[in-house]
């Protein structure tokens, strides 16, 4: 689709801009990592021409200046939190994580347990990390963190923690999720370091809110909207206003622990570097943006995505009404309906036209292609061989899947494998593509047109099962559905 971002340029001037910070101190700098470093979907959805590896290709610049430390809470390994998108626990997502980076050459220095109070579970990871060759650390609760700033600052507090053995000028804090204890990691090794005569310093790199757009500029929403469900709020940052006069956006929550880090730099330092927040982060992305209309677009289009979401975990049954709610006040700030997305709408009028489940797609060149459900197919899968055929030139009327080879399939998925649902899903049709396209050539053209298909929007007019959602992941789709349920 359009692009809106620079990529180049970011790789560039973002990776100068760290090796500034770095310069900045006694040539250490602990770099706390918010958000994701490799697969960053939100963040090309909403900067297109973002890549969504573009932070570790970014990093890949500094590779032989930074190691990286995972962190981990003691209090979630005994829990088994378990990371909704990969559905694995936490202390596995550290293992995957570390084999992640060291497969791109990273070096991986160690890993982290934090908020430690003898938890048996923490003790067998650390037994396992031991066994594999990997090196790990423990941070202990401090009572009253992190308001009791004389305590966390003292030899009773940070300086009870393990001091984390590192080797480079860049160290990055990452973790499998939110609430590990990344900044505490960080402080703490400031503390530490102080200690042994070297002034270390700290930022934040995470993407979102970006510091340089306004406050209610879409991509700054999109941010609220994808993180609805933790009420993370975007501000105007008061503590940079006072001290330069200039706005920036930042959110609630480093707004609101600023007082508390500025007295802990002042514990550790004397004095605090940064003068607020926002002095704290990295984060050059705003200076990427190369087209604004068209990063507003896609952020108000991932914006409506986040509310299909959200509306369909709650027919799912969970509990995230205020998600919802606060995504629908996000609606009227950017000023949008689901009406905004053409291809929500063009599905709807296919349903009313019809009286069956349909789906649409916009194609790159703005063309929408509509699909109904039938006997034979599910609307989803409907929708893939009508995109194709449109793009392959191939004409509509032309069946590329013969009815005599769906209903033998048909036959398998509900008398011999008890399925209720006949229709064929979206992998099963290009499964019988491929089957099809050794000896017909128009399958196979159909076939080719897939990769056309990144980046285009789809809607559908009811929930799609797993197997269907994966595909369109997969083909690179942006994905929304009704919160209503196949019948």
């Amino acid at each position: 689709m359009k692009i809106g971002f620079d990529n180049d340029k970011y790789l560039k001037i973002q990776s100068e801009h760290i090796r500034e910070r770095i310069a900045q101190f006694d040539g250490k700098l602990y770099l706390e990592l918010g958000g994701k470093l490799f697969d960053d979907h939100h963040a090309s959805r909403v900067l297109p021409g973002f890549k969504p590896d573009s932070k570790l290709r970014m990093f890949a610049q500094l590779k032989d200046q930074l190691e990286i430390v995972i962190v981990v809470s003691a209090e979630d390994i005994e829990k088994n939190k378990v990371r909704a998108d990969l559905g694995i626990t936490y202390d596995e997502d550290v293992l995957r994580l570390r084999e992640e980076f060291m497969d791109r050459d990273f070096m991986v220095g160690s890993v982290v347990i934090t908020h430690y109070n003898g938890q048996h579970a923490a003790d067998q990871f650390r037994h396992r990390l031991e066994r594999m060759g990997i090196r790990s650390y423990v941070h202990y609760l401090i009572d009253g963190y992190p308001h009791s700033v004389d305590l966390i600052a003292s030899d009773e507090g940070f300086g009870k923690n393990d001091y984390v053995e590192t080797s480079r000028e860049l160290v990055i804090i990452t973790a499998p999720g939110p609430g590990s204890g990344k900044m505490a990691v960080c402080l703490s090794q400031l503390y530490n370091e102080n200690k042994r005569g070297v002034r270390a310093g700290y930022a934040k790199f995470e993407t979102f809110p970006v510091w340089n757009l306004p406050l209610k500029h879409p991509v700054n929403i999109a941010y609220e909207a994808a993180t609805a469900d933790l009420n993370d709020v975007n501000m105007i940052d008061p503590f940079h206003l006072e001290a330069y006069g200039k706005t920036a956006v930042n959110y609630n929550r480093d707004i609101e622990i600023f007082p508390v880090l500025n007295a802990l730099f002042e514990g550790i330092y004397g004095e605090n570097p940064y003068k607020s927040p926002t002095d704290m982060g990295v984060n050059m992305v705003g200076f990427c943006i190369s087209d604004d209309d068209v990063c507003s677009q896609a952020s108000k289009d991932e914006i409506i995505r986040r509310y299909y979401d959200a509306t369909n975990k709650m027919a799912r049954g969970e509990d995230n009404e205020k998600e919802v709610s606060k995504i629908r006040l996000l609606f009227n700030q950017a000023k949008i309906s689901t009406a905004f997305r053409r291809v929500t709408t063009a599905a709807y009028e296919r349903k009313i036209e019809t009286g069956h489940s349909s789906a649409a797609i916009e194609l790159e060149d703005g063309t929408i292609i509509t699909a109904k459900s039938s006997p034979l197919l599910g609307c989803s899968a409907a929708l893939l061989l009508n995109a194709t055929k449109h793009l392959a030139n191939i004409d509509h009327e032309v069946k590329l899947i013969p009815q005599s080879l769906i209903e033998p399939v048909q036959k398998t998925k509900t008398e011999y494998l008890g399925g209720k649902n006949p229709r064929l899903h979206t992998d099963e049709v290009l499964v019988a593509l491929s089957v099809l396209s050794k000896d017909d050539e128009q399958c196979r053209k159909a076939l080719e047109q897939l990769p056309q298909l990144r980046g285009c929007q789809v809607h559908s007019t009811v929930m799609l099962s797993e197997v269907d959602r994966k595909i369109f992941k997969k083909l690179g789709c942006g994905l929304t559905c009704d919160p209503v349920r196949k019948k």
